[in-house]
C-alpha cells in the first residue's frame, strides 16, 4: 500500500492492528479523521488515552470500572445472593443486555486453556471462593461458553466450590428460540434432550 507521508502510514499501522479492522479500513478511517475537524481527532484521541489511564477494574467482581466497584457492584437494587460467573466483561454486557437478570457478577478474566497456557491460578478464582464463602451468598450460576475450555473451566469451579454452601447452577443449553431442529449441531441437539425441563 502506498502511503503519501509517514505520519499516515503510522495511522494506519496503529488502527489496523485493531480486531477486525484491514489496512483498507484502517486507511479510509485515517482519511476521514484528516479530513474532519481538528477537535473530532483530537475528542477521540483523548478518549483513548482517558480510558487506558482511567479505567479501573472493581475490586469486588473484576468488571470495568471508573471507581473502586463497579455500577452493578455498588448498585442499591441488586440481588446479592446470587452470583453469574463469566470469562470476561463483554459477557456481562451481553447478559445485562437481557435485562433478565438483576444478580451479581463475577468475572474469570478467561477460561482455563492448557494449549494457551492458561492454567487456573491466572483466573480470578480465589476472590469468586471468597465471595462464595459468604452467608449472604445462596447461588453461583456458572454463564461460561459451552466449548471443551468452558466446560473444563466450569467443573474445575464446580469442584472449587462444593466446599462452600451455595447452590451451584448452569445457564440452560440448547436449541435457540425459533431455531430448527434439522439445522442444530448433534451437541447442541444433545444437550437440549438432556437438559430438557418441564412442559408448562
Amino acid at each position: 500500500m502506498n502511503f503519501p507521508t509517514r505520519l499516515v502510514e503510522d495511522a494506519v499501522t496503529e488502527i489496523a492492528r485493531l480486531p477486525g479492522i484491514g489496512k483498507k479500513t484502517a486507511m479510509r478511517l485515517t482519511l476521514h479523521l484528516l479530513k474532519a475537524d481538528e477537535s473530532r481527532t483530537v475528542d477521540l484521541a483523548s478518549a483513548l488515552i482517558n480510558l487506558r489511564t482511567k479505567t479501573r477494574y472493581c475490586t469486588n467482581c473484576q468488571h470495568i470500572s471508573e471507581d473502586e466497584l463497579c455500577h452493578i457492584c455498588s448498585g442499591i437494587r441488586r440481588d446479592r445472593s446470587t452470583i453469574c460467573v463469566v470469562e470476561d466483561s463483554r459477557d456481562v454486557l451481553a447478559i445485562e443486555e437481557t435485562a433478565q437478570y438483576q444478580g451479581l457478577y463475577h468475572v474469570l478474566g478467561g477460561i482455563i486453556a492448557p494449549m494457551a497456557g492458561i492454567g487456573p491460578e491466572e483466573l480470578n478464582i480465589d476472590r469468586l471462593i471468597e465471595r462464595a464463602s459468604t452467608d449472604a451468598v445462596k447461588e453461583i450460576i456458572l454463564a461460561i461458553s459451552p466449548t471443551m475450555e468452558g466446560d473444563t473451566t466450569a467443573f474445575y469451579l464446580s469442584k472449587k466450590l462444593m466446599g462452600c454452601s451455595v447452590k451451584i447452577s448452569s445457564i440452560a443449553r440448547g436449541i435457540p428460540l425459533g431455531g430448527e431442529l434439522e439445522y442444530a449441531d448433534s451437541l447442541t441437539l444433545g444437550r437440549s434432550i438432556l437438559t430438557r425441563t418441564d412442559y408448562q
